[in-house]
């Protein structure tokens, strides 16, 4: 009787995708908890809880030659000059509020707001729009080139 040998290689299994699973599980039940845990907070914002300490409204003038005259609201005196290719951070803030006024047929009249807090923390308002924008927000350096405006301002 003739003997039959199998060599036929035991099927392999396919890697056990139970541990990815259980990790990204995982994951997403600590996200989940920490939003649950943000959203229960009462904190306020610390800008709102903070003193306004000083302030400049002023207006921007675009320039001919591509410069912004930032001048002081009440009386015109001029804060600073911003010359084309410098304070990229200070044009883009003001250009994306001065558009939003633009969209939504707004005058150029009011001011924009410069705030400092006592907390050290340093916003901007468009007196027109009612936007709101907390400098720090967009790291140091960049408030750093509204503060200027500011005289005897320090971050935080």
């Amino acid at each position: 009787m003739p003997v039959e040998l199998n060599f036929r290689r035991p099927q392999e299994r396919p890697p056990s995708q139970r541990p990815a699973l259980l990790a990204v599980a995982g994951l997403l039940a600590v996200a989940l908890l920490a939003v649950a845990l943000g959203r229960g907070r009462d904190a306020e914002p610390e800008e709102q809880t903070a003193r306004p300490v000083q302030t400049l409204a002023f207006h921007a003038e675009d320039l001919p030659d591509g410069a912004i005259d930032l001048r002081e609201a009440g009386d015109g005196t001029l804060v600073a000059r911003i010359e084309p290719g410098q304070d990229g951070f200070i044009r883009g803030t003001l250009r994306g509020l001065a558009q939003a006024r633009q969209r939504e047929g707004l005058s150029r009249e009011p001011p924009f707001t410069l705030t400092r807090f006592d907390n050290g923390t340093l916003s901007l308002e468009d007196g027109a729009t009612g936007r709101h924008v907390p400098l720090l927000a967009f790291g140091p350096s960049n408030a750093k080139a509204f503060a200027r405006l500011l005289p005897g301002t320090e971050l935080r």
